[in-house]
């Protein structure tokens, strides 16, 4: 069992964490939750040291072994992946090292001509050969060969270099790692980010088999609800637990705001009710004293906060933009091939306003590569990609676009450089659309969260009007709240959208139409989510 004990965490500009209070025991999955910046990977950092709290306690029963993956996953180049996953058993590593330097040494014992030489080596030998196998060295390459398949990856190109494969992939081999390490709690940080869907399901399936504990930050809320036993939210600096799955906790939650609000409302009125027999007889001879009494009360009342007041995370729209004609898009016998791998053959797909198309397919498939074709940033090796001649305004936001912020531009100060005709009042209002209000918009990009810099990078592309979205995971990094909102914007969205993203839920929500990229094929799906798993079921 770990438990945090009044922990805060205050740095030079902010106030993180004023009282955070929760436990996880033996075999618990429990759900870390809250806006953007409100210090879920801060209280990660804290767990396993990489960061100091200012004031509290992490209580930890026994020496329980932690393992972490970190949003930004970091993979040595130049390794391939079985030497990679191999990477992770480091203690292993260290006395497979000493045991190589031995065997050197002993080849070259001739001309050393020395017999107590030898005797200490061939002593040595055998003390790391015993070390080795007390630690299940020679169980480490059967334990990779198991895994490799379960990560979707064969013996044979478990032996190519880590930075051959995709954003997806890497992922894998990153939590490849973490699971060899057999650990008693495992943090995850954001894992579904650069997950295909196939690959979440595993991972969901995976999770749920595991008998040991989970910490998992997630703002996927189909693997929340399937994965977790229990929810802390973390709101204000202030944590609260909440038994069951996320939509368990929004349950309780709506069930607390309900009775907040009615708190508050009852409180209000009395506090009126109490305010104007202050009033009426605050100068009477008579009932002055009983007037000064009940005001000191009043004074002492501990006010119930609205709940409306409590929500930071502003709703936006996408600007208003010029009509476009019927026809948006045409691909025709598209033929095109990353590296030596086919990934479209005759292609077509018509894409026609209002469409509002989620595109699906495994890592590696070309989703990517076909909204940089679409955005003519690559050029097809066969076939024809076309916008529609009439008024067609396109914008596109790419996979991790946020990344190539400038971290040390003020936000203010870069909303102005886009938009230079905008007055004050203006850019202030429109930042605080995404959550940026007050002193925030002051903050460098550096010092934002990675969802805070998601919304900072998804506004600066909505500046201007366009009538052609290209999304690719654009909710990756956003907390639950703000994908409610892109959610509720691409919904009122008059234009036309092609939509990357493997969040389900966020898709059932905002496609009309699904594309499936399978057999090097653009597949069709003339409705949402739900109808596409219909079908699906019904062809297997």
């Amino acid at each position: 069992m770990i438990r945090f004990d009044s922990i805060s965490k205050i740095y030079a500009t902010d106030l993180v964490l004023k009282n955070i209070n929760w436990e996880i025991k033996n075999g618990e999955k429990i759900g870390l939750v809250g806006s953007n910046g409100a210090g879920k990977t801060t209280q990660l950092k804290i767990l396993i040291g990489d960061e100091e709290q200012t004031s509290g306690y992490i209580i930890k029963e026994g020496n329980p072994k932690i393992a972490y993956l970190k949003q930004e996953f970091n993979l040595q180049h130049g390794r391939t992946v079985s030497q990679e996953l191999a990477s992770s058993f480091s203690d292993i590593q260290k006395v497979s090292d000493k045991l190589n330097e031995v065997e050197k040494k002993l080849k070259n014992i001739n001309n050393l001509g020395i017999d107590n030489d030898l005797q200490s080596l061939v002593r040595e030998l055998g003390l790391h050969q015993r070390e080795f196998e007390a630690l299940g060295g020679y169980q480490m390459q059967s334990k990779i060969e198991k895994l490799l398949p379960k990560l979707g990856f064969t013996l044979q190109n478990s032996n190519d270099l880590v930075e051959t494969f995709s954003g997806g992939w890497q992922m894998k081999i990153a939590l490849g790692k973490i699971m060899l390490q057999e650990p008693d709690l495992i943090l995850l940080d954001e894992p579904t980010n650069h997950l295909d869907l196939d690959t979440i399901v595993w991972l969901e399936e995976y999770l749920i088999s595991l008998k040991i504990s989970i910490i998992l930050i997630s703002h996927d809320r189909y693997f929340l609800d399937k994965i977790c036993n229990k929810i802390v939210f973390v709101n204000n600096g202030i944590s609260k637990t909440y038994k069951g799955n996320y939509s368990d906790f929004i349950q309780q939650k709506n069930i607390e705001e309900e009775i907040q609000e009615k708190q508050y409302s009852l409180q209000k009125k009395e506090i009126e009710s109490q305010k104007k027999f202050i009033d009426k007889f605050r100068a009477s001879a008579t009932r002055s004293s009983q007037a000064k009494s009940r005001e000191k009360k009043i004074n002492k009342i501990q006010r119930i906060e609205r709940v409306s007041e409590q929500i930071t995370s502003s709703k936006f729209n996408f600007p208003e933009s010029p009509r476009s004609g019927k026809l948006i898009l045409k691909i025709k016998k598209l033929s095109h091939e990353f590296g030596n791998q086919i990934i479209f053959f005759d292609a077509d797909l018509d894409v026609f306003s209002g469409d509002k198309i989620a595109f699906l397919g495994p890592n590696g498939s070309g989703k990517s590569t076909l909204l940089k074709l679409i955005m003519k940033q690559i050029t097809p090796e066969l076939g024809e990609i076309n916008l529609g001649k009439h008024n067609v305004i396109t914008s596109y936001y790419e996979q991790n676009q946020s990344q190539a912020l400038d971290l040390n531009r003020v936000i203010i100060d870069l909303l102005f450089s886009k938009a230079p005709n905008w007055s004050q009042k203006e850019v202030r209002t429109f930042l605080a659309g995404f959550g940026f209000n007050k002193d925030s918009v002051f903050k460098t990009v550096g010092e934002l969260s990675g969802g805070e810099k998601a919304k900072l990078a998804l506004s600066l592309m909505l500046i201007k009007p366009c009538n052609f979205l290209l999304l690719d995971e654009p909710t990756n990094h956003l907390d639950l709240k703000s994908k409610e909102n892109l959610e509720s914007a691409l919904i009122n969205y008059k234009g036309t959208s092609l939509i990357i993203s493997h969040d389900r839920y966020f898709i059932s929500r905002v496609a009309n139409k699904v594309v499936e990229i399978r057999g090097h094929k653009l597949i069709a799906y003339n409705g949402n989510y739900n109808y596409y798993l219909q079908e699906k079921l019904k062809n297997k």
